[in-house]
């Protein structure tokens, strides 16, 4: 069975990603399978998804997926380079192809660039750029140009992930074939583009009470129209319960707190009286905003820089259709996945409850309760034995 890899949050959905899933539809044919590895309650810009797992993979299976798995929330809050690595190898057993998408979608330019970021004469240029007291992403773009690499391939978003990608393929020595597709320039803009919306611009919408459902496909209107809204915002007195109850081992213990960093949130903590004036005390040309909050977000949900590291022993299963219960099948029978269906005792399961628990902390008109109800329910009435692969 043909099967084309999507990594993707789906935060929300909109009418961008329906065109890659057919797309990727059209690429495999009738007979393939399309897999997507989603991001569960909480995405790689440090902040919970805005709507609940279990609602996005759903939609996901209504506009042309055949199988959702979720990616563990290790890698989802983890820097471009260890997302785009550990979701390559959760998906090489599943997929001969990625999709991506990318701002320049040609693939022999992406694979260049990956191939000079693993090349031995990158690291000492990207120290010596470094050194200049550049941030990180402007000393990576200079040592790039250095090596004749385009610079824009490690300048614009979409572009970043795709040579994270390609580098994680060939590092990986995956059997593993890119499918990059155009991100029109426009459509990270503040205000949806109606023919290629930004999730950004949508999340602003629904953030702001403002109409949303235009920019997102037909078939998941009716189930994003009453979801509950999760933000960063809402959940800001648990997260700074938390801060302010850490001591200051606790900071030095966290994921991207290099370079003193953990020391200033330790302090910044003990000093602004919210997460906005904690971020603006923090945050400069060589500490972007992102890695602050997955910085506090870990902070949050009791994640060290050891835990995010370890790789998840299990990837779980959040949506499907019969193909997807197909491609599973195969899966246990190659071996790939071992421990599908078995009931494991990991360490990382007691972090990813305590993950879904405090979810509900982040909703905004009501808290909800412990746990992800609805995931355990529709994968019930998708799958007799649910497995956990």
């Amino acid at each position: 069975m043909q099967t084309v890899g999507i990594v993707c949050e789906y935060n929300p959905l909109h009418l961008g990603h329906l065109r890659q899933l057919d797309a990727a539809r059209t690429r495999v044919g009738p007979g393939g399978a399309i897999v997507c590895l989603m991001s569960g309650d909480y995405v790689q810009r440090g902040t919970p998804a805005i709507f609940p797992k279990a609602l996005r993979a759903r939609g996901a299976v209504l506009c042309g997926a055949d199988l959702v798995l979720e990616l563990p929330v290790t890698a989802s809050l983890s820097s471009a380079e260890g997302f785009a690595a550990r979701s390559v190898e959760i998906l090489v057993p599943f997929c001969g192809a990625l999709c991506f998408g990318a701002e320049n979608p040609e693939p022999a330019a992406l694979r260049r660039a990956a191939e000079a970021l693993l090349g031995p004469e990158f690291p000492p240029l990207l120290r010596e750029n470094l050194a200049r007291g550049v941030s990180f992403p402007a000393a990576r773009q200079a040592a790039l140009a250095a090596l004749g690499v385009d610079p824009a391939l490690a300048a614009k978003p979409n572009n970043i992930l795709a040579v994270e990608y390609c580098k994680a393929i060939l590092s990986q020595n995956a059997a593993m074939d890119i499918f990059p597709l155009s991100r029109p320039a426009g459509v990270m803009g503040d205000l949806p583009d109606p023919e290629n919306p930004s999730a950004a611009a949508i999340r602003a919408q629904i953030e702001g009470d403002k109409p949303f459902l235009d920019y997102v496909p037909e078939p998941v209107r009716s189930l994003f129209a009453a979801a509950p809204v999760h933000t960063l915002a809402a959940g800001e007195r648990a997260v700074l319960a938390r801060l302010r109850s850490m001591e200051e081992a606790e900071f030095a213990s966290l994921p991207y707190g290099s370079e003193g960093l953990w020391r200033k949130l330790y302090k910044a903590v003990r000093r602004e009286p919210t997460l906005e004036a904690v971020f603006a005390a923090v945050k400069s040309k060589r500490y972007p905003r992102t890695r602050l909050q997955r910085m506090v977000l870990c902070a949050a949900l009791g994640l060290t820089a050891r835990t995010l590291s370890a790789p998840a022993p299990y990837v779980r299963v959040l949506a499907l259709n019969e193909k997807g219960g197909e491609l599973l099948k195969i899966a246990r029978k190659t071996g790939a996945f071992p421990n599908a269906g078995a009931k494991l005792d990991s360490p990382y399961q007691v972090l990813e409850r305590r993950a879904e628990d405090l979810y509900g902390l982040f909703a905004r008109e009501e808290v909800g309760p412990p746990g992800n109800r609805s995931r355990v329910q529709f994968l019930e009435k998708t799958l007799d034995n649910p497995p956990s692969i």
